[in-house]
């Protein structure tokens, strides 16, 4: 039996969905310690997910897409990942059950073949990379003629963008706060934004990227909290995330602003949301925010508040094959 520990990520935004250049996507994230998704595996005759996941189709459908003629898997989910909220919960789930296959059965194949085969990283390769390696990630996109359209991952079959930049991020604790609101955009809700909102203007994509390689990037070689939050905190409100964030409601951008007049250097949502995420200096101000969004959540639609760091590593595999 083996057992596979995945992380979930936070996606700072998509840099380019204009296409000038002849590329789309590319994006920006960080990979979490927690929330994260925890699976045991062995071969079996059949193919089955046990354990009470909104996962189970999805990861068998990964299984079987790796499995080799005439075998099985059988996958116990004893931690889930909260779906469709902003942690990046398909990827991982898809991978979770690609690796545990390709574990068992020493198929041999990278973490990037396996994203291929089960079609996740068609838009962002953040999930992709914070499986493989963990830590911040940039990631460079597709050509346009290639992909196509403007899309999500759910709805494309190009590979993972190369990733251009991973470094290990800071010790710099992260609030997380996930309200009960409404769900993200998903499934054909998404792609339909996709159309709706794309191509966004090329004045925001270059702003984009002129804050994420001459600010964003070196604030965080610099270790410097304050430079590296107002980037995020610029970058929230340009291109597709900007989009992203005027979908969210009054709830959530309420409690974006609190958490920035509160002690967080950058905040915003991840993905669609409506997970919201602050970045603070130290565990101390991180335990007097979260306590702060904990209050204010509690007095209005209530949620889950944590205090997580980034993982600077990818999915750990342990056990045996057999």
């Amino acid at each position: 039996m083996i057992r596979i520990t995945s992380p979930s990520r936070l996606h700072l935004g998509l840099i380019d969905m204009n296409a000038e250049l002849g590329r789309v996507d590319g994006g920006v994230g960080i990979t979490l310690e927690s929330p994260g998704m925890s699976i045991s595996a062995q071969k079996a005759d059949c193919v089955e997910v046990l354990g009470d996941s909104v996962f189970a189709e999805r990861m068998k459908k990964a299984a079987l897409a790796v499995l080799p003629e005439g075998t099985g898997i059988s996958i116990r989910v004893d931690t889930d990942i909260p779906d469709h909220v902003g942690f990046g919960s398909g990827t991982q789930s898809a991978l979770s059950a690609a690796a545990a296959v390709n574990e068992l059965y020493e198929l041999g194949l990278s973490v990037q073949e396996l994203a291929v085969a089960v079609g996740r990283g068609g838009t962002s390769g953040i999930g992709v990379a914070a499986f493989e390696t963990g830590g911040f990630i940039v990631d460079g996109g597709h050509k346009f003629g290639e992909k196509g359209s403007y899309s999500p991952s759910s709805a494309s079959k190009v590979p993972p963008g190369p990733v251009l930049f991973r470094r290990d991020f800071p010790d710099w604790p992260i609030v997380i706060a996930v309200p009960d609101t409404t769900e993200g955009a998903h499934d054909q809700e998404e792609v339909n934004l996709f159309k709706r909102f794309c191509p966004v203007p090329l004045a925001e994509v270059r702003e984009t990227s002129h804050l994420i390689l001459m600010q964003m990037l070196p604030a965080l070689m610099e270790e410097d909290l304050e430079t590296f939050g107002k980037a995020v905190n610029r970058v929230q409100a340009l291109g597709f995330k900007r989009r992203e964030v005027e979908l969210q409601p009054s709830t959530v951008t309420d409690t974006v602003r609190y958490m920035r007049d509160n002690g967080a250097a950058g905040a915003g949502i991840s993905s669609f949301g409506p997970v919201i995420f602050g970045i603070v200096e130290n565990r101390k101000a991180g335990e007097a925010l979260r306590d702060g969004v904990r209050k204010m959540l509690d007095e209005s639609v209530g949620g889950d508040v944590f205090l997580t760091g980034a993982r600077n590593r990818g999915a750990r595999i342990s056990g045996g094959r057999n």
